[in-house]
């Protein structure tokens, strides 16, 4: 730990060499810069340090091993676990870098490290281009990719990891590294879901597919219909094709123009399909869902980059999440998951998704660190509320869900979509076969863990 009078002096030397801004305790904007997308998380950084460019991230990255801090890395802010603060520590907050340029006759776009999926979309929709990207749209899109990388593209696109290109990083020791097939390609690897373990990524770049039409249907139904809502929907997705993809929710019904008077506020179940292609083909593959009596329905196409908005929540509200990822979805299954749904806390934010997988994602690269990929669904119980007194029993339902599915788990999970579950969940999340090689990446490139607030994986 340094001394005050030299951590002093490299502060002063910090805030004149950064492009960026530099906050530390109690100075103006430090309390906001330390906030982010979970309400839970209340943490106090040394220093966070705003960059605007690469050469900032050097300069905050070299602040930081001088001083002997450790370093938390935020891009959207998004980890339920709070992954982008630290206490005591430097924080390298990226949400300054948010360029986006598109290729868009070699299908490719690159991101800079503090874009969000908005900045993505918004960027590549005009030529006609996506590629998988989160289900909200102020998601970061760095965490995201290097974490794996599941949407509602992924079952024709593939998930994200599937298509990087190309990883620009800033290391442990402050240099810059470029990563892809051909340069580093055991760092390269490492990223296909690694995280931010073994470095800063200033800037990836992924691969686009063509998405001239996209559409979707949303089917909204009292929760005494919920069984049959799943039973009708997995029976749609296991002959759809892999153009077709979207969720299963239990929700709390909110104020929006599209849910009648009388489900506001109180539990229902919604069947979504996501389709990247027309109007016509979505009401095909909806029909049976329509059949059923139901509350309120959108069917039509609906810009992509529109979409990707629609499940964004505010950043105030308290979160705990988990997933589990499932060998099927039969009947008995059903049951369970639909009596959970029924037990979920009503009226908060909580949702109850259950996701299709399939198609480009299980046909996907199969040496990856992501374990999930050849599981057909997952189970992601999303827990959302305001009032502190809600966190016992949110938590809880959460965890219910979990230990209600295990008997159909693979065992393997997602680890974008959970918290701070321990390190059995982490080797969970990357496949016990990969995590030695993993662990001998990270050894290479960041053996002191400097970059340790993440889904950590230890040095060899």
């Amino acid at each position: 730990m340094a001394s005050p009078s030299k951590a002093g002096a490299a502060l002063t030397a910090l805030r004149e060499d950064l492009v960026g801004d530099v906050f530390a305790p109690g100075d103006v904007g430090y309390d906001e810069a330390r906030t982010v997308f979970n309400a839970m998380i209340d943490r106090r950084p040394a220093v966070i340090a705003q960059c605007v460019d690469e050469t900032d991230v050097v300069r905050a990255v070299r602040f930081a091993r001088d001083l002997d801090l450790t370093v938390a890395v935020r891009g959207g802010g998004h980890s339920v676990a709070g992954m982008a603060l630290n206490d005591g520590g430097l924080v390298v907050d990226l949400r300054h870098m948010r360029a986006v340029t598109v290729d868009p006759a070699a299908e490719a776009v690159r991101i800079a490290g503090g874009a969000t999926m908005s900045d993505l979309d918004r960027a590549t929709e005009p030529h006609g281009l996506a590629t998988t990207g989160g289900r909200a749209s102020t998601t970061g899109v760095g965490g995201f990719v290097l974490g794996g990388g599941t949407g509602w593209l992924d079952r024709s696109c593939g998930l994200a990891v599937d298509n990087l290109l190309g990883v620009e990083l800033v290391t442990a020791d402050a240099t810059r590294v470029h990563a892809n097939a051909d340069e580093n390609p055991d760092l390269f690897w490492a990223l296909h879901g690694g995280g931010g373990n073994f470095g800063i990524a200033t800037a990836i770049t992924l691969k686009l597919h063509e998405l001239p039409r996209f559409s979707i249907a949303l089917v909204l139904y009292l929760p005494e219909f919920g069984r049959d809502a799943v039973r009708i929907y997995r029976e749609i997705i296991t002959a759809a094709p892999v153009e077709a993809s979207g969720a299963v929710l239990y929700v709390t019904g909110p104020p929006e123009d599209f849910v009648p008077p009388h489900l506001v506020g109180k539990l229902m179940c919604a069947a979504l399909l996501a389709y990247a292609g027309g109007e016509e083909d979505i009401r095909k593959l909806a029909e049976p869902l329509l059949a059923l009596p139901h509350e309120g329905e959108i069917v039509g196409a609906v810009p992509y980059a529109d979409f990707q908005t629609m499940f964004d929540d505010p950043p105030d509200l308290r979160n705990y999440w988990s997933a589990e990822y499932l060998t099927g979805l039969p009947d008995e299954l059903v049951e369970v998951y639909c009596a959970r749904g029924d037990s979920m806390p009503v009226p908060t934010g909580t949702q109850h998704v259950l996701f299709p997988q399939g198609g480009a994602i299980a046909d996907g690269p199969a040496e990856y660190p992501v374990p999930y990929r050849d599981a057909p669904w997952a189970v992601h119980p999303f827990g959302i509320w305001t009032d502190p007194a809600d966190d016992e029993r949110c938590i809880q339902w959460v965890r219910d869900v979990r230990a209600d599915v295990r008997p159909w788990s693979t065992g393997a999970t997602y680890l974008n979509f959970i918290g701070d579950e321990g390190p059995e969940r982490v080797v969970a999340g990357l496949g016990a076969e990969h995590t030695a090689r993993l662990a001998a990446v990270k050894r290479r490139y960041d053996p002191d863990n400097v970059f340790r607030f993440n889904h950590n994986i230890r040095p060899a």
